[in-house]
């Protein structure tokens, strides 16, 4: 097994440089990690150039240079291509490499790269993560991992270079299975304060003694306190910044319908996730794809307008 070395002299290579993969990888070179960068935006490639990083030309580049992979990408897809194209990681993978994936994608595509690189004896992990991207630029994640025990606490060590809380969920895939929990949670909640604070400025409440009364009653969440999507309530969040820049309500409609998948392959009931599900694809569909997911209240509000 080759061990993730936390030596100042690592090289770590890592794919996908978008809303929170460009900070993660920031924050490895500040712990002292030398990186080799991957991403198909050539300014994204750039700006981590600048910051100190090397760039490949592609996955498979990447994969010739180092034994230590991150990818951090927006759904299956993306990890399939990365992983199982012409040019991707698998067509110069060194033996005994390490390929954590800490995007978020469906289990059982998960479970199947997973194969395909133990066939060719590499290690993969999945560490998808919850924080957002403040959590990614202040290196506050929490990682979700789904490793056997021993290659947990092989990696947990590299993890805690980008976040402050880094779990054991179980064996490979249980990590995603906990992120798609999450954000199914995420998704409901989001939306119900959403609908709360255009209640109650509606009723002509202001919205910080609105907000300051949820946070200090039993409707506080993570939704209402840390994320308010009611724009000026939290200073320095996406919704307080036009909604640019944070976690994508596509993207929360792409992990909503992985939580919808999982709930009619184990037969188990979500009502609010499927309300939820078809709530962000909705606001998805009708041109909202790129705006934050905090954007659930400006969607609610404009309805009655």
């Amino acid at each position: 097994m080759v061990l993730l070395t936390q030596s100042r002299q690592a090289l770590i290579g890592f794919i996908g440089l978008g809303n929170m993969g460009a900070h993660m990888a920031r924050n490895l070179i500040k712990k002292g990690h030398e990186l080799v960068v991957f991403d198909v935006n050539t300014q994204s490639l750039n700006e981590l150039a600048k910051f100190g990083a090397k760039v490949a030309e592609s996955p498979a580049d990447l994969a010739s240079k180092t034994q230590n992979i991150i990818t951090m990408l927006p759904s299956h897809p993306h990890v399939n291509e990365v992983f199982l194209a012409k040019n991707g990681i698998l067509a110069a993978v060194q033996k005994s490499t390490r390929c954590i994936d800490c995007s978020t994608i469906d289990i059982e595509a998960c479970k199947r790269i997973a194969k395909l690189c133990s066939e060719k004896s590499i290690y993969f992990n999945d560490a998808p993560v919850s924080g957002g991207v403040t959590g990614a630029e202040n290196a506050t994640l929490t990682f979700m991992v789904g490793a056997q025990k021993e290659d947990f606490e092989v990696i947990k060590p590299f993890l805690e270079c980008m976040g402050k809380n880094v779990v054991h969920a179980g064996d490979v895939g249980h990590g995603l299975a906990a992120k798609i929990c999450n954000n199914m949670l995420l998704g409901i909640s989001m939306i119900g304060v959403a609908e709360t604070m255009n209640l109650g400025l509606s009723l002509g409440l202001d919205k910080h003694v609105l907000a300051g009364i949820l946070n200090t009653s039993s409707g506080r969440c993570w939704s209402s306190e840390v994320y308010n999507p009611v724009p000026g309530v939290v200073e320095g969040v996406p919704p307080s910044k036009n909604y640019e820049g944070g976690f994508q309500s596509g993207l929360m409609a792409k992990d909503l319908s992985l939580a919808q998948n999982a709930s009619v392959e184990t037969q188990s009931a979500t009502p609010m996730g499927s309300m939820a599900y078809n709530f962000y694809k909705q606001m998805s569909n009708q041109g909202f794809f790129k705006k934050d997911f905090g954007y659930a209240y400006e969607f609610l509000r404009t309805k009655k307008d």
